[in-house]
């Protein structure tokens, strides 16, 4: 646990350095006014990272009760799977749609 512990502190000081390392200096980032540009990536990861999160619950919750119901009852395999897949695609799209929304995010800067 120490030693995963110890990576995960290793992958987070990178990640908070590299930040740094690849900033604008002061005159390169004088032509862009507003300071929200890095609150805008925050709000794109964040967005992709919560509905991908909350996307593959829905996804492995809805897979799970059309199995255990198909399992008590297999002739009603016709009648679960497909609207199972239906609702697995529309969990899907709103995912998609997050991540479009996301790329749109990135492109205000």
């Amino acid at each position: 646990m120490k030693n995963f512990a110890k990576q995960m502190f290793i992958a987070l000081t990178t990640t908070l350095l590299a930040s740094a390392a690849f900033a604008e200096d002061a005159a390169a980032g004088a032509a862009h006014s507003s300071g929200d540009h890095g609150l805008i990536a925050i709000g794109a990861g964040l967005a992709i990272g919560i509905a991908a999160l909350g996307g593959a619950l829905g996804q492995g919750k809805t897979a799970a009760s059309a199995l255990e119901g198909i399992a008590r009852n297999p002739q009603a395999q016709g009648k679960i799977f497909t609207p199972m897949i239906i609702g697995l695609a529309l969990i899907e799209s709103l995912v998609i749609y997050a991540f479009v929304i996301a790329f749109f995010l990135q492109g205000k800067f």
